[in-house]
């Protein structure tokens, strides 16, 4: 299944992935038709372009998360003009097997592209590297991953809306000990002193 929607690129994709020895069984310009495709073919793999009408936003991503739910037996091949991780982070959080994400300009490498595309069709993962590296930079600046395993514990019970006496109980430390994590806790998270904001 291609699910592009410019017809050029379309007309390439499936003459590429048919001299590989791939079958198409369908090809869409639109999510829609693309969704209406897959429940009518069940293709192996998906090749789907992550903008795509009316829109030109999200449509495709969301097609493929779909595509996953609805038939986990297609893998899906996300194609993208630019790196954007957070459609690559929905992607790899709902199933991190028979899921793709590559820039379209490596479609041009056409043995890495069909490469990439057999891997994907057998369960396995193709990222590209420029997406490996958002996500990686993505993850290594996650204010989040900065505090300890008691900051997080005391961070969750801030967020049900506890006092520090609440949190103390609940943790078995004294109040003053709680005051020292929340603290720390605003300070990672660079969560300036405003007059007036209340930072907690």
């Amino acid at each position: 299944m291609i699910a592009e929607d410019s017809v050029l690129l379309r007309i390439g994709l499936v003459k590429v992935v048919e001299m590989a020895g791939f079958e198409v069984a369908a090809e869409a310009g639109e999510a829609q038709g693309l969704l209406a495709a897959v429940a009518a073919h069940r293709p192996d793999v998906a090749v789907v372009d992550v903008r795509m009408p009316p829109d030109f936003t999200d449509e495709g991503v969301r097609a493929a998360l779909a595509i996953r739910r609805e038939w986990p037996g297609t893998a899906v091949l996300l194609l993208s003009q630019y790196v954007e991780e957070r459609y690559a982070a929905d992607l790899l959080a709902a199933n991190t097997g028979g899921v793709g994400y590559l820039l379209k300009q490596r479609v041009a490498d056409v043995e890495e592209f069909i490469e990439a595309l057999r891997r994907v069709a057998a369960g396995g993962t193709a990222l590209d590297p420029q997406v490996v590296a958002q996500l990686l930079v993505r993850r290594a600046s996650d204010p989040l991953e900065r505090l300890t395993g008691r900051e997080r514990e005391v961070l969750a019970l801030m967020a049900e809306g506890r006092s520090n006496a609440g949190i103390a109980a609940q943790l078995v430390v004294s109040e003053s000990a709680v005051a020292k994590h929340i603290n720390s806790i605003l300070a990672k998270l660079d969560l300036p002193k405003a007059d007036a904001d209340h930072r907690r």
